[in-house]
């Protein structure tokens, strides 16, 4: 069955009969000790608030958190807010379910950034470094996780495709700089962002709800880009160890500082820029995305992003400037 209800266009006093994903799901009790549940549903346009208050028991056992489910359910207003009130649950069956329904995905096409980004391999002119970028990008499981991965769970190109999204974004603009600092390495600064995210293929799990996964957790994607290069460079005979050196610390350094994750700050003019530029592009993103998912026609500001730990301006439209 498909999808036709979205989130986003839920109204209080709507009936939805539709298909979501649990994102959120825990036992709660009222103030008159009568117990209920608090469940978050999700799709690829948000997450909205629903609660089950009878047949608690039984609609219990019929989900958990990243389950796909069938619900019957009424929409709603609570505190100024709509929710959905569940009337019944059931499994969704995987033939019911089209994932891209329930996960936002990038707006471009993966096959054509793909490209785009391997085109630039073929610019990385330095033998090792063109013949290891070739050993990932040129592996068939590598490039299908590479299309899906996110780059991040919620502050970033969080949406499928988005570590695609943000490594050529990268790579742009690491291209465009080298123009204005030609003391730079330029094959290693490419190969540095062409690179410096592929641990997140590992970090995350994304085939039910965005999440980490153990490996991510204990050891995080920064460890695991280096040691998925080491694993490469093994398999290459005379790959330069100096080389090899300075392109670990790229990946190693490239979230600029210990409180946010590099094991190293930056200590090459490589590193550097690629860190900057990293962190550039991944803000830009942070910036623009929830200046579009917080809209509000009455302020020129958004509501307080915790993560970035400010408002941001939004700027007055051309109407009010009128």
């Amino acid at each position: 069955m498909k999808k036709t209800v979205f989130l986003k266009d839920i109204k209080a006093g709507d009936k939805v009969d539709d298909f979501f994903l649990v994102a959120e799901k825990n036992s709660a009790f009222s103030q008159k000790g009568t117990p209920y549940l608090n469940i978050r549903l999700k799709d690829k346009t948000g997450e909205m608030e629903a609660k089950v208050w009878d047949n608690v028991e039984r609609l219990d056992q019929m989900c958990k958190k990243g389950d796909y489910v069938y619900v019957r359910s009424r929409a709603v207003t609570y505190r100024n807010a709509v929710q959905l009130s569940l009337l019944d649950i059931r499994p969704a069956s995987p033939a019911e379910i089209d994932p891209l329904d329930y996960f936002p995905t990038i707006e471009g096409d993966v096959d054509v950034l793909y490209a785009e980004l391997y085109a630039y391999i073929d610019r990385v002119k330095d033998p090792y470094l063109n013949r290891l970028l070739h050993a990932f990008f040129d592996e068939a499981d590598f490039r299908e996780m590479f299309k899906r991965a996110p780059a991040a769970k919620g502050f970033h190109h969080n949406s499928l495709g988005g570590l695609l999204e943000h490594t050529l974004s990268v790579t742009k603009l690491l291209d465009f700089i080298l123009g204005h600092y030609p003391a730079l390495k330029r094959d290693l600064v490419l190969a540095g962002g062409i690179l410096h995210d592929i641990g997140k293929i590992r970090e995350f799990s994304y085939e039910g709800l965005v999440d980490y996964t153990d490996e991510g957790r204990l050891i995080g994607h920064i460890v695991m880009g280096v040691e998925m290069i080491d694993e490469k460079i093994k398999e290459m005979d005379g790959f330069p160890q100096q080389m090899a050196l300075e392109l670990r610390h790229i990946i190693l350094s490239h979230h600029g500082a210990l409180e946010f994750g590099s094991p190293k700050r930056p200590k090459t003019m490589e590193a550097l820029v690629v860190h900057q530029v990293d962190d550039l592009d991944a803000k830009i993103n942070a910036f623009q995305e929830f200046i579009k998912g917080t809209p509000d026609p009455a302020s020129s500001w958004t509501p307080f992003h915790r993560l970035l730990d400010r408002y941001i301006y939004r700027g007055q439209n051309e109407e009010e400037m009128d």
